[in-house]
């Protein structure tokens, strides 16, 4: 058993420390809305008021929240893990992203005392509920053998990638080929149900090809009956492909497709559907289309 630190009980952070606690380990949950405790706390864990509270004596800190600001808060804060933290704890940081912010916060944690991975996820909520999410990790090898035992709890594509930063490196990439497959999915399904189409038989044969993907088969039903609960929402993939964008121009690299992205995404940010699921993309291509 080990003693697990989870900060960030949403959307994806909430089924992952119940995976944790029910696997036998001691979690010790906190988030900004109390409330969102309750899971965990039926699956045998404990609630935290503070992060100071959580860390304090943990031997392994998650952290899960949605932004460079927050995780720079979450670690770094007057009553932060850094301040709050037993040293020598392993800090595995499930959030996603800007790299170099990852680079420094690792460079921080090392003069401190504590060892820091980059291990943001892919799957959205099914795979966080099913324990099934793709890991992308950065980080020594050390770190990421010490690590491992934890992340095969909510995983099952585990792959050290790389030195610190290059898992939100690959994450940014991730974001960049599923913010594709939505957005061609969308144009294709109003492009169906413009003629007519019985698309729900359209889809299930088109997945069953080379067009087949898991963007089909997981967004697919959602646009079809319009249910844009959110399972990883725009305003976060919004965020997301900003550090693309962002990181691409650093390097030196062109992504004009990426770049229509990132306008989209945020064209559907502004237009309020922020909070929405991603597949909502297809709201955007209705709009366009004057449907």
């Amino acid at each position: 058993m080990t003693t697990i630190a989870f900060i960030g009980l949403g959307i994806m952070g909430s089924p992952m420390a119940v995976h944790l606690a029910k696997a036998g380990h001691d979690v010790v949950g906190y988030n900004r809305s109390p409330e969102k405790t309750a899971p965990l706390v039926g699956a045998g864990g404990r609630a935290a008021e503070s992060v100071a509270d959580a860390v304090s004596g943990a031997e392994v800190i998650a952290v899960m929240v949605p932004d460079s600001p927050d995780v720079r808060d979450v670690l770094t804060g007057e009553h932060g893990a850094f301040a709050a933290g037993r040293p020598g704890a392993l800090i595995i940081d499930f959030s996603s992203i800007r790299p170099d912010v990852t680079v420094e916060l690792a460079e921080q944690a090392a003069a401190r005392g504590f060892r820091l991975i980059d291990a943001p996820v892919s799957g959205g909520e099914a795979g966080a509920i099913n324990a099934a999410l793709s890991i992308m990790v950065g980080g020594t090898a050390d770190d990421f053998a010490a690590a491992e035992p934890i992340l095969q709890v909510v995983g099952t594509t585990i792959v050290h990638v790389g030195p610190n930063g290059s898992g939100q490196t690959v994450k940014a990439a991730n974001q960049l080929i599923v913010a594709a497959n939505i957005q061609v999915l969308a144009e294709a399904v109003v492009f169906l149900e413009a003629y007519g189409v019985d698309t729900a038989a359209a889809l299930e044969v088109l997945g069953g090809g080379l067009a087949g993907s898991r963007v089909l088969d997981q967004k697919g039903e959602k646009m079809l009956t319009r249910s844009f609960d959110p399972g990883f929402r725009i305003e976060l993939h919004h965020k997301d492909l900003g550090i693309v964008t962002s990181a691409a121009r650093e390097a030196g690299v062109v992504i004009p497709v990426g770049a229509i992205l990132a306008q989209l995404m945020a064209s559907a940010k502004a237009v309020g559907d922020g909070g929405l699921d991603h597949s909502a993309l297809l709201r955007g291509v209705e709009r366009l289309s004057g449907r």
